[in-house]
């Protein structure tokens, strides 16, 4: 199992970028697949991007495809979510999460997850 630990959020107009970051510590492997989610008030937690760490492959949800990057450094054990062209439906808690094996978007397969950090996005 791995700990995650994520920063970045904040407020931004739309239009906007923001960087976010989730660093990893502990049971780190390169076969892990690493994702991001988001939850709005009152939504169901969804799948926002993932990578892997083996190869890089990465996968985003349709609704921020094209907007937002997801990247790793492996050196640093951290990954990242660049979001740009923000938009006020992109305010929401966003997660970092961490499983075995090849991607998903389902949140019940992720094994371990960080605190969650606030992305807002004005109009």
């Amino acid at each position: 199992q791995v700990q995650l630990v994520e920063s970045g959020g904040g407020l931004v107009q739309a239009g906007g970028s923001l960087r976010l970051s989730c660093a990893a510590s502990g049971r780190t492997f390169s076969t892990n697949t690493m994702g991001w989610f988001r939850q709005a008030p009152g939504k169901e937690r969804e799948f926002v991007a993932a990578i892997l760490w083996s190869t890089g492959s990465t996968y985003y949800a349709d609704s921020v495809k094209g907007r937002f990057t997801i990247s790793r450094d492996n050196a640093k054990n951290t990954v990242y979510l660049q979001m740009n062209s923000l938009k006020p439906e992109d305010t929401a808690v966003y997660y970092c999460a961490a499983k075995l094996g090849s991607w998903a978007k389902q949140k019940e397969l992720y094994d371990t997850w960080g605190q969650g950090t606030q992305v807002t996005v004005s109009s």
